[in-house]
């Protein structure tokens, strides 16, 4: 079942916010609450922090994917794979950042199973905001804790 973007800005404000926006027909305000209306997805991680040497931890939370299908990406149907010029940025509250393409996430090509995280060791991550785990890294540089905008850009061309 897919979270319904109306009910979601009506729940806003409660929690630490993240904004989905960008080239999205649905962009929206969303909370760890909100986020719980999608199917949930378990990741038992171990990464390298280059301050504080291999973490291990659990998370849970909706997978990216599912989320920003449902902000409505505007791929273009009349052009073959639209889909995958486009970027994906993700800014934590603290100013860390991480970019992501289509094709990491998508089912037909990556398939990383990349979850914005609403607990951390089974800790709800409310008032922090929600992570972003991408269980497939080795380095936890792209972990980015306290989401506060995820912005989707389909503006990248091709050369010439």
């Amino acid at each position: 079942m897919s979270q319904s973007f109306a009910a979601a800005r009506t729940t806003a404000g409660q929690a630490a916010e993240l904004v989905l926006a960008g080239d999205l027909d649905n962009p929206a305000r969303l909370t760890v609450p909100d986020l719980l209306g999608w199917p949930q997805h378990r990741a038992e991680v171990a990464f390298e922090c280059a301050t504080s040497g291999i973490q291990y931890h659990r998370f849970t939370g909706p997978l990216l994917h599912d989320v920003l299908m449902d902000a409505g990406p505007v791929f273009d149907p009349a052009r073959r794979k639209d889909r995958l010029r486009f970027l994906i940025a993700v800014r934590g509250t603290d100013g860390h950042h991480a970019l992501l393409s289509w094709a990491e996430i998508d089912p037909d090509f990556g398939r990383a199973p990349v979850l914005l995280a609403v607990t951390l060791d089974d800790t709800g991550l409310d008032l922090a905001g929600p992570q972003l785990v991408l269980p497939q890294d080795r380095c936890g540089a792209r972990y980015i804790s306290g989401i506060e905008a995820i912005h989707v850009d389909g503006g990248y061309r091709a050369w010439g």
